[in-house]
């Protein structure tokens, strides 16, 4: 485990908060945070949490790629077109609070863009991938010291590289009570046997990630804590026999601990790198249940 949190970054990113301002939105408290990393970069944060001052469950969200750097943290109020809707408004109404911070490269990080980020980075051993982890990580820990936040009810939820992200963090961090993630769950080996890798960024890029684990053993280290998975069949991103191969060693994992019914599949043959309605109600239960206390 420890190899695997040095491979994540966790404890080399640390954030600082630098500047927080709060407003009130219809149905929800809306508050921009600015924070700073070592060497001074800032990076832009976006937090959502119902009215009233209780403390609340929470949920670590982080955004996804899709090649469009302009996002970044948007995603928590304006969603995107993968999204069946922004998801800070939405958890909000459920009665949880919700954090998205600017990863390297996006929303107002654009520069360094993600090809000189990661290369700069994978010349020195390291991996832009272990920065957006490590930086997680971080955010996590300061939404977790929040006085209105319930800290031992704090999940992950993201799609696509938000995906990847949260099933790496919620693997080294033992504190998440949970994590949904939908459309990047496959084995990396079988992506690469077939060329597939290649539709991913440079950024994923982890050196010698797969002489510690595969992604299937990495997503099985959450055992026996929940974990959703949603996945399209026709996603390019993760074909199904690399989704196949990934899914048989997490359901064994889930075995071995014993906590088969903490582990929910939703597939769908039909679908592809998209969180369609079903996926997003079946997500809604599932925090609903293992959140919402």
């Amino acid at each position: 485990m420890d190899r695997l949190r040095d491979a994540f970054e966790i404890g080399e990113h640390p954030l600082t908060l630098r500047a927080q301002r709060a407003e009130r939105r219809e149905g929800f408290v809306f508050e921009e945070l600015e924070f700073v990393t070592p060497d001074g970069e800032r990076v832009r944060g976006f937090l959502t949490r119902p009215l009233h001052d209780r403390p609340v469950p929470a949920l670590l969200c982080i955004h996804a790629h899709g090649f469009r750097y302009d996002i970044g943290a948007d995603e928590l109020l304006d969603g995107r077109a993968s999204l069946q809707s922004a998801p800070g408004p939405a958890f909000a109404a459920m009665g949880f609070a919700a954090l998205m911070i600017d990863m390297p490269a996006f929303g107002v990080r654009v520069e360094p863009g993600e090809n000189a980020r990661s290369k700069a980075r994978l010349w020195h051993g390291r991996s832009l991938a272990g920065q957006m982890v490590g930086e997680q990580a971080s955010a996590f820990a300061w939404l977790a010291a929040r006085d209105d936040i319930l800290a031992d009810r704090i999940g992950v939820y993201g799609l696509s590289m938000g995906a990847t992200l949260g099933y790496w963090l919620a693997a080294v961090e033992p504190r998440i009570a949970c994590v949904a993630h939908l459309c990047c769950f496959a084995d990396f080996a079988s992506l690469i046997d077939t060329g597939a890798h290649d539709q991913h960024g440079i950024y994923l890029t982890v050196p010698g990630l797969l002489n510690l684990a595969s992604n299937g053993e990495i997503a099985g280290r959450i055992a026996p804590r929940p974990q959703f998975i949603g996945i399209g069949d026709q996603d390019p991103l993760t074909p199904p026999a690399a989704v196949n191969r990934a899914l048989a060693q997490t359901h064994a994992a889930y075995e071995r601990a014993r906590a088969e019914d903490k582990l929910v599949v939703h597939r769908e043959p039909e679908s592809g790198h998209v969180e369609t309605p079903a996926m997003r109600a079946a997500v809604v239960n599932f925090f609903q249940r293992n959140l919402a206390g």
